[in-house]
């Protein structure tokens, strides 16, 4: 049996909204109304019921995010990078 047979309904429609939008997160939570942060946790969740393990650069990627959202300053994501905290 294929591994996204046994995905729960709501996996399978964020999986085909995520390849829809061609893996474009912000594209995502425009068409779901829900915040960034959001649709991160639920492509987590997605990525966690398929087996896979998180990225080692996950933490790097969600610093970088935050940055270009302008969430934390330049200053602080270097020092978040520095110390390899997110």
């Amino acid at each position: 049996m294929n591994e996204f047979a046994l995905l729960p309904k709501e996996h399978l429609d964020f999986l085909r909204l995520f390849v829809k939008t061609r893996g474009n997160l912000k594209e995502v939570e425009r068409i779901l109304g829900v915040s960034y942060p959001t649709v991160r946790a639920r492509l987590d969740a997605l990525l966690k019921a398929l087996g896979y393990e998180e990225d080692e650069g996950k933490d790097r990627l969600e610093v970088l995010e935050a940055l270009r959202r302008g969430e934390i300053s330049v200053e602080e994501a270097v020092a978040r990078l520095r110390e390899g905290k997110s």
